[in-house]
């Protein structure tokens, strides 16, 4: 698979549409679920996932022949590091505009399929309130437990490169990545 995804990016770099378009296609799911559980309520109020997403795509696409491949790794760092840039500008925007403006998201069947790896197999036929009951218990965990979450079980990090990415031992991680989900299966469980 890895050797696949480096074979699209320099396809890529050299201005293949197909390739750039199966190698965005394959994250895409995972970017709408991690933008999404990243937003936060004040983001999500505003704006789409898939708009967000869209947007990163875009910056991704222009600034394609900057990046040095370091993997499939490298490139989800990438790609998941500019959505969270991207996240945080449109976060400090709402902010600032206190707007009370709404809009539909759609495409949530995508959504339900990549937030499957968070919740039980039980959850399966999730409805557009399943969707925001998860991002509220989501939105009530502490800032290292949404991270440790989304990376292992949103962005696919090995244990590894998440005691790296959040500066622990790998003991740390998985220790707070269990606890973390244990604590979200509460939240959830207490909206039954």
């Amino acid at each position: 698979m890895a050797e696949d995804v480096s074979r699209l990016i320099e396809s890529a770099q050299r201005g293949d549409a197909t390739a750039l378009d199966a190698l965005l296609g394959r994250y895409l799911p995972g970017l709408r679920a991690f933008v999404r559980l990243r937003a936060g309520p004040t983001v999500r109020a505003h704006e789409s996932a898939s708009d967000i997403a869209q947007s990163v795509c875009r910056e991704v696409l222009q600034n394609l022949s900057t990046f040095k491949y370091g993997g499939e790794t490298g490139f989800k760092h990438w790609l998941y590091a500019t959505a969270l840039r991207k996240l945080q500008k449109r976060d400090e925007h709402w902010r600032a505009q206190k707007r009370e403006a709404a809009r539909v998201v759609g495409d949530e069947q995508a959504l339900l399929d990549a937030y499957r790896n968070v919740s039980s197999p039980s959850r399966r036929a999730m409805t557009k309130e399943e969707l925001a009951r998860i991002e509220k218990a989501f939105d009530e965990l502490g800032d290292d437990e949404r991270e440790v979450i989304t990376l292992a079980r949103v962005v696919g990090l090995p244990h590894k490169e998440i005691a790296e990415a959040m500066g622990r031992t790998e003991g740390a991680t998985r220790v707070l990545l269990h606890r973390a989900l244990a604590k979200l299966a509460e939240k959830l469980d207490v909206g039954d």
